[in-house]
């Protein structure tokens, strides 16, 4: 299959490889590279934080789709291409390193839900970027792998937390020592994604992204905070956070019409506030 970029309003990223856009209440973050198979270049990096600063600021954006053109890849890693001139001292890798990080950040810091919708390749990168967001869809023809042990590069904590939270330290391991790709199949059963979609791959993630779009933000907000703070060291929750979020929603506008539309048999139409 081949990506539909739709009709919606585009944003700008600062790169025509990684395409923004707005369609309703979903927003779109789409890799645009499909003859490099949207290997992650440095620009692409740092368009990550610009669209995820745009998507936060728009009220109207209750979910975001993440996704690859061409439909052969998510994203197939890093661009490699670039490593001669832009990591080709430990000077030059940490400049780069640092705008990957804050891409990396700005994922897992994103109050909204984040939904990737995987078809083909998912390497490296790009798998890093697919563990930062809350949901996974991929077609069965996806392919998952971290080729860093055939590169000679090191896996730094922030991404292999996010994978060992997933698969557990047993799959990660297997992952990060052997270097081998892992089916839809096999990724499913790790752990690693949420769900293979034979067909309508795209159809059945907006359907997905539509639904979560529908229920009530804050009430989203708040439960994508308590899941990430459960997963912490009882040390390092923000309990008091969870319990404020929680609390806004009871005090909300929208728990009234929740409850409301419940009583009079109609679906709730829920505004955010």
């Amino acid at each position: 299959m081949t990506t539909d970029l739709g009709s919606g309003a585009f944003i700008d990223s600062g790169t025509e490889r990684l395409l923004g856009r707005v369609d309703g209440d979903i927003g779109w973050m789409i890799f645009n590279s499909p003859a490099k198979h949207n290997a992650v270049s440095l620009d692409m990096w740092a368009g990550i934080s610009a669209l995820l600063a745009t998507f936060a600021a728009d009220d109207a954006v209750r979910a975001v789709v993440v996704t690859g053109a061409g439909g052969k890849a998510f994203v197939s890693g890093a661009d490699l291409s670039e490593f001669g001139a832009k990591r080709n001292s430990p000077e030059a890798n940490e400049a780069y390193t640092a705008v990957s990080r804050k891409a990396r950040t700005d994922l897992n810091g994103f109050a909204k839900p984040l939904i990737a919708m995987i078809d083909g390749y998912c390497i490296g990168g790009g798998l890093v970027v697919a563990l930062g967001c809350d949901i996974r869809i991929a077609s069965a023809k996806s392919v998952f792998g971290i080729p860093a042990a055939k590169l000679g590069l090191g896996y730094g904590l922030g991404g292999v937390v996010d994978l060992v939270r997933l698969t557990g330290p047993g799959a990660a391991k297997d992952m990060l020592f052997s270097a081998r790709q892992l089916d839809a199949a096999e990724a499913l059963r790790i752990g690693l994604i949420n769900k293979v979609v034979e067909s309508g791959l795209s159809d059945a993630t907006t359907d997905y992204a539509r639904m979560v779009a529908r229920n009530a933000p804050m009430t989203v907000r708040a439960a994508k905070m308590a899941v990430n703070e459960a997963v912490k060291a009882l040390a390092e929750r923000d309990s008091a956070a969870v319990d404020a979020a929680v609390q806004a929603c009871f005090a909300s506008a929208d728990y009234r019409e929740g409850r409301a539309a419940f009583a009079e048999k109609r679906p709730p139409v829920f505004r955010g506030e």
